[in-house]
């Protein structure tokens, strides 16, 4: 049985390697560029920007397995349907529910993150965030109910946005650029450059959301394309926010928060601001869009599968997209946006338990671009070298660890059973 060709025929095949470059930048590219250039150049100071090419190289391999297996196996289940291809349905289910109960944490946090960058210009109360945050998390929703065609084409425009307005940052920062500033290189010895390095890896996730979308390519040949290309442009941006953050040392005391903001400020003055927020906004839009289309089509696939409620399947008359999924993840926004607002839990101890089971999920991605793509040099390779990567990174995790196993718990006592009728389909 391959369940990843029967899950993926009902859906629309409309991405062309413009847009899958787009999203996989989208999904990259998040809401570290605002804030990690600056700790890890406090961190480490002009050393930083070594272990910006230090990270830039080793994510790289995430970024093939990925792309090789979604060439090889494209599917709506994307990593759980790999997993269930090289180990059995269990385990492609288990991985499933990793990457399902991600987004519903993981969306919201985008939203409001984005929400609270325009909060500042207009001074808003808490309940207009998530009000703001609300509406970014609708008109994500909306996207993916009109299809991926037009999901993907706002895509496009939104990520050029994004790096047309990094661009300017870089450059409106090289007249105030200074070579004095690289000087100490090394103020805090080597060591700190590893240790930037560590925090640098939450700049680099995002390769797994692309892949529940690869049953939708025109060419599943163009994931491997689009990796190529989005790792080449991913790298270049962080790598010349990061050089230039340490040339005007936008970092230290109260700058390293607003490092990005202050690089603009520097040319364009309190406009500089506007700037900022309009990129913060668009990144989080960007973001949010990649993974709730994932996680929709994920939840379709779980149903199609027997491993998920029946009504998660549902496919629009029309577009043939998966509203099942997105009706799913909207009960689950109101739900977490509002737990935020009446104070149940905060951010900081939110965004902790979807980048445990993101980490899972490429553990899982790792043991099964192992065996599916050991025909494949390069690919074997960077199978290997992800799975030791992310592996050694799990421990580092804390308590948040604990949340993919409690996943893989209540799966194994109440989810474990599939429902015949999907079984033969």
């Amino acid at each position: 049985m391959k369940p990843s060709v029967a899950t993926s025929t009902s859906l629309t095949k409309t991405l062309g390697l413009q847009q899958i470059i787009a999203l996989y930048i989208g999904s990259v590219l998040g809401s570290g560029v605002l804030l990690i250039p600056g700790l890890a150049a406090e961190i480490a100071g002009p050393a930083s920007i070594l272990a910006w090419l230090l990270m830039s190289i080793l994510v790289l391999p995430m970024g093939v397995t990925m792309g090789l297996l979604s060439a090889r196996y494209p599917s709506s289940g994307g990593v759980s349907s790999f997993v269930q291809t090289a180990y059995g349905e269990r385990f492609g289910n288990m991985v499933g529910w990793f990457f399902l109960l991600s987004v519903p944490l993981g969306a919201p946090i985008l939203s409001m993150i984005g929400s609270h960058y325009i909060a500042i210009l207009f001074n808003w109360s808490d309940w207009q965030v998530t009000l703001c945050a609300g509406m970014i998390l609708l008109s994500v929703l909306w996207m993916n109910t009109m299809g991926l065609k037009v999901a993907g084409r706002v895509q496009t425009i939104v990520v050029s946005l994004i790096v047309s307005i990094l661009i300017l940052a870089i450059v409106a920062a090289v007249p105030h650029a200074s070579g004095a500033n690289f000087t100490p290189f090394v103020p805090h010895g080597w060591l700190s450059v590893i240790q930037a390095a560590v925090l640098m890896f939450w700049c680099f996730i995002g390769w797994e959301a692309v892949t529940h979308l690869s049953g939708e390519m025109v060419d599943p040949r163009n994931a491997i394309r689009g990796v190529f290309w989005s790792a080449g442009i991913i790298a270049l941006l962080y790598f010349l926010v990061a050089l230039m953050t340490v040339a005007t040392h936008s970092y230290g005391n109260d700058l390293t928060a607003a490092s990005l903001s202050r690089m603009i400020q520097l040319s364009l003055g309190p406009v500089g601001g506007w700037f900022v927020a309009l990129i913060a906004l668009f990144i989080c839009i960007a973001s949010a869009n990649v993974y709730v289309g994932a996680a929709s089509r994920i939840a379709y696939s779980l149903s199609q599968k027997g491993f998920a409620p029946r009504w998660f399947g549902i496919l629009h008359p029309q577009r043939r997209t998966p509203i099942g999924g997105l009706a799913f993840l909207s009960i689950c926004f109101v739900l977490v946006l509002t737990a935020l607002q009446l104070q149940l839990v905060n951010l900081s101890s939110l965004i902790a338990l979807p980048n445990a089971t993101f980490i899972a999920t490429y553990i899982g991605g790792c043991l099964a671009g192992i065996k599916l793509l050991r025909d494949n040099r390069i690919g074997r390779i960077a199978s290997w070298i992800s799975l030791i990567f992310t592996v050694g990174l799990y421990p580092f995790l804390g308590w948040p660890a604990l949340y993919p196993l409690a996943i893989a718990a209540a799966l194994f006592f109440i989810g474990r059973k599939k429902l015949p009728s999907h079984m033969d389909q």
